[in-house]
């Protein structure tokens, strides 16, 4: 039986064969380019006048701001801002 290259019914004939998968476009590895874009996100923050503000809760308060923020269209940290913002002026 001849070894056809387009032929995949028998999977054993094709074993050693190494596939090429997506090319690489970046040469850096995937933790390096997460450092970078951690980096890079950080200073647009930073150009934009943010400031970063961490904050540990309840997986209930977690999951009732998500529903809400989707219910508003708006990211999770818009509502806490906008949230934020209101009760300071009270």
């Amino acid at each position: 039986m001849a070894k056809e290259a387009t032929d995949r019914t028998t999977i054993d004939l094709f074993a050693n064969e190494k596939r090429r998968g997506r090319p690489r476009s970046n040469p850096l590895s995937r933790s390096q380019q997460l450092k970078v874009n951690k980096r890079n996100q950080i200073q647009r923050d930073k150009a934009n006048g943010l400031k970063r503000i961490e904050l540990k809760v309840s997986q209930d308060l977690y999951d009732a701001l998500n529903e809400q923020a989707l219910a508003s269209n708006i990211s999770r940290s818009q509502l806490i801002e906008l949230i934020l913002q209101q009760q300071l002026e009270c």
